[in-house]
């Protein structure tokens, strides 16, 4: 199983919206990399699902349901886009100051990368933000 951090801005899509409907295309995303990240995607896999420009804060956890396939949203056909469902909500969010802040968390790419919209997560630091939302 693999492990990633998926950003959306949440007065466009937020994780309360992926919970009402229940399952949704992961669309939108034009950079190359994260093209990349979302191709290595595999159904199962967990990703956190991380509120950006508004909360700055990881907020809960999606199953990845179905793998890379074209993006509706794209009419070049050049990007992909994955299928999530909601799996928990964290028990209370992790911020982006408290992840800068944490030795454990010194490596993660999208403190390194930030503006990246899809990033791979080691399972140490998956879990590692897990526990951090219920401390």
């Amino acid at each position: 199983m693999n492990y990633w951090l998926m950003k959306s801005e949440p007065d466009v899509f937020s994780y309360d919206d992926l919970v009402a409907k229940g399952k949704a295309e992961w669309d939108g995303v034009r950079n190359h990399a994260a093209k990349l990240h979302m191709q290595a995607m595999r159904k199962g896999d967990l990703a956190l699902f991380y509120h950006s420009n508004i909360g700055v804060e990881a907020v809960g956890i999606m199953t990845i349901v179905e793998e890379a396939a074209p993006d509706s949203t794209d009419e070049t056909g050049k990007w992909v886009a994955v299928h999530v469902a909601p799996k928990e909500k964290l028990a209370k969010p992790v911020t982006l100051k408290t992840m800068k802040a944490d030795p454990a968390l010194a490596d993660m790419v999208m403190l390194r990368q930030s503006r990246l919209s899809v990033s791979p997560l080691t399972q140490a630091q998956f879990d590692h933000i897990l526990a951090l939302s219920k401390a």
